[in-house]
């Protein structure tokens, strides 16, 4: 089901994929436990077709909490109240970047059809539970997609890679234009993710390679 949930695009870029797809939806069932995002939506970010990405940003796992977690790293949807520290620090260097009267609110689905690519490293978590699959197998799948996606894409892609865990994918986006900086998260946030200016220097760098810049208001 994974597999198929994906754009044809992806199917055809990572066939290889599908037994990886496949084995992990097995070990999710055999776990038993309550995971997140639902079913549905664990695959929401593949929905979009390769060839329309130009931003990537990689979170590390959905959020824990029921409601929460929709298939777009730190993305939430419109109902969600409050939103998440880190999601609320994100839109706060929104504004810091590109003017406080640009549009913010958590559902970033909006940037997602813009070609802004929001995938988390781990594609799933239990309830309650952070980062309770990170050793069920989903990095080789989300490694092997973040692979292609550099090869078809080269220096018109962006990487926005916030805090060391994404960083850690640095080298397999070698031929992407990558921004860095600590992680928006309430622990580091301060350490050098306010005033990074991700969202502008990511248009930047995309009109630097002529490509038109992202309507980053959400």
């Amino acid at each position: 089901m994974f597999f198929e949930q994906m754009h044809p695009s992806w199917q055809a870029a990572i066939p290889d994929s599908k037994a990886i797809l496949d084995a992990l939806e097995a070990k999710l069932e055999q776990r038993g436990t309550q995971y997140l995002p639902e079913k549905r939506l664990v695959m929401r970010a593949f929905e979009a077709p390769l060839d329309e990405i130009r931003v990537v940003i990689i979170g590390q796992d959905p959020y824990p909490t029921v409601g929460h977690a929709v298939g777009l790293s730190f993305a939430v949807s419109t109902e969600t109240k409050p939103i998440p520290r880190s999601l609320s620090n994100i839109l706060r260097e929104l504004g810091d970047d590109l003017g406080k009267n640009i549009e913010r609110n958590g559902d970033l689905s909006k940037w997602a059809a813009r070609g802004v690519f929001l995938l988390n490293r781990h594609l799933t978590t239990d309830v309650a539970d952070a980062g309770a699959h990170a050793d069920l197998g989903w990095a080789a799948f989300t490694d092997m997609a973040i692979r292609a996606l550099n090869r078809k894409r080269g220096r018109t892609l962006v990487a926005i890679l916030w805090g060391n865990q994404a960083q850690q994918l640095a080298p397999v986006l070698c031929d992407a234009q990558v921004i860095m900086s600590a992680h928006p998260s309430p622990l580091s946030a301060r350490r050098g993710f306010f005033g990074s200016r991700p969202f502008s220097k990511a248009n930047a760098s995309l009109i630097a390679v002529g490509e038109s810049a992202i309507d980053w208001s959400c």
